[in-house]
């Protein structure tokens, strides 16, 4: 199986995550993306953290009705920072894979990839795709990688956490099923 790796905080979980997922399928011709939620950030903060069982939760919900999206919540159970590298290696071991995994990381956070841990090595261990988030223009790289040439969508987990602190819509940019479980929780108030 082809499967790439689309890992974040998903916090919450957005239509932007599941139309990238859909995108890298389509443009690249992966089967199946692994939505992994992370446990403690390395290369953000969250601003509002409801918990890892509700962002769980909440993904398990949006992609419920992709076929080829599965929810692995490996980071959530090893506890501690997430690492990828720690988490290719796992998908390694786990999955029936057709060559090496891709990996999918925002143009945001591409810039600042060889700070991540063993960076090296999980160039090689992956394949890296390189998604736009903040803009067309393409990030220098030294690993070899490839961009998707999806389109940018105004969409983020934050602006939403504030839309929905201040009490403005927010239903075409979350999954129905992912908006009935924030409000009945009253999550991100």
């Amino acid at each position: 199986m082809r499967l790439a790796i689309l890992g974040g905080t998903f916090n919450p979980v957005h239509v932007g995550h599941l139309f990238l997922a859909e995108e890298v399928q389509a443009r690249l011709g992966y089967e199946t993306v692994l939505f992994v939620p992370a446990n403690v950030p390395v290369h953000k903060t969250m601003d509002i953290e409801v918990g890892p069982k509700h962002r769980l939760r909440m993904l398990r919900l949006a992609v419920r009705g992709y076929r080829r999206f599965i929810v692995d919540d490996c980071e959530l159970r090893r506890g501690g920072n997430s690492y990828a590298i720690e988490t290719v290696r796992e998908v390694l071991q786990r999955y029936p894979l057709e060559g090496r995994p891709g990996l999918i990381i925002g143009d945001d956070l591409a810039a600042g990839f060889d700070t991540w841990k063993d960076a090296e090595e999980l160039a090689r261990a992956s394949e890296l795709i390189v998604a736009h988030r903040q803009s067309g223009e393409r990030v220098a790289l030294r690993y070899p990688c490839t961009y998707i040439e999806n389109s940018l969508l105004p969409v983020s987990s934050s602006a939403i956490r504030e839309r929905l602190r201040s009490g403005l819509p927010v239903r075409s940019l979350v999954p129905e099923r992912v908006l009935r479980y924030i409000r009945r929780r009253g999550l991100y108030r």
